[in-house]
């Protein structure tokens, strides 16, 4: 069986091996029934959701017929770099990491943190732009999680609020 799109059929293979993953990890949880949900209940539904989307997507790589069969490109080493390091930034700025001495920096400035790491990744940077994308993030964060949802987790640096 030929590959007819490189792209369709590797993307469809990675999804259905995460969703096969998440799929797995979920059962060791209670899956619980569909009235009374379990903690493993959702990620089975997406793990087995995402799997049957990589499924097709993958059948689609083996059966559509592209012009040039649609190969894939290189890695982007500098925005695969740029993305790691903005989410392990945010979660270094968040709690900190008493163990070496870091404080915790709270949901704003890692929201900041994560947005100006990770726009380094483009082609471009504007710092005007970013600053209002991530004031954005910040503000809409600040109202769905603090706000909303009531979650408890720092949101001012600790050395501010004490």
């Amino acid at each position: 069986m030929k590959i007819k799109s490189q792209k369709d059929f590797f993307s469809g293979l990675m999804f259905l091996v995460i969703g096969l993953a998440f799929a797995i990890g979920a059962v060791d949880y209670n899956v619980g029934t569909g009235a009374r949900m379990g903690p493993g209940y959702f990620p089975l539904i997406l793990g087995v959701l995402m799997s049957i989307l990589g499924i097709a997507i993958g059948a689609k790589g083996l059966i559509v017929e592209t012009a040039d069969g649609d190969k894939i490109g290189k890695w982007a080493w500098k925005q695969v770099f740029f993305i790691l390091a903005a989410n392990f930034a945010f979660g270094i700025l968040l709690v900190g990491v008493p163990a070496l001495g870091i404080p915790q920096f709270g949901l704003i400035v890692a929201i900041y943190g994560l947005v100006f790491i990770a726009s380094l990744g483009g082609y471009s940077f504007k710092t005007k732009e970013v600053a209002i994308l991530a004031t954005c993030l910040a503000v809409g964060s600040y109202g769905a999680f603090v706000w909303a949802l009531n979650l408890q987790f720092p949101v001012w640096p600790s050395f501010i609020t004490g």
